[in-house]
């Protein structure tokens, strides 16, 4: 037997969620500028669940060095009665542990501009 989809209901399910151009060009030269500096070698994007992620790795053979996500939290209302476009949530990963969670990509993004700080005995 067939069912029978509203459109407008099918339409209003998980949002999708995915890196725009701009995005991908901010993204991408991180990861070249890390190439020629022989830090990163490869990298993947994934998109599921409500959720893009741009991961980078250090050989294809290993976990991912850093995961950098961009999740949906909602649409707003502009007080209007109408819907403005979802506003976005970018974090970036390494393991378990996050370094930063911002609003703009290119703010979380900073936290590559770092120096390193090495972390144990003193």
């Amino acid at each position: 037997m067939s069912k029978i989809v509203r459109l407008l209901e099918y339409r209003r399910g998980t949002p999708l969620v995915h890196f725009t151009r701009s995005e991908m060009n901010s993204l991408l030269s991180l990861y070249s500028r890390r190439v020629m500096r022989g830090e990163w070698r490869d990298y993947a994007i994934d998109q599921s669940d409500g959720m893009a992620r741009f991961a980078v790795f250090r050989s294809s053979l290993e976990r991912p060095q850093y995961i950098i996500t961009k999740q949906a939290r909602g649409p707003q209302s502009r007080g209007t009665g109408t819907l403005a476009p979802p506003a976005h949530q970018y974090t970036v990963l390494t393991g378990r542990e996050t370094l930063a969670r911002g609003s703009a990509l290119l703010d979380v993004l900073a936290v590559f501009d770092r120096p390193i700080k090495l972390r144990g005995s003193s």
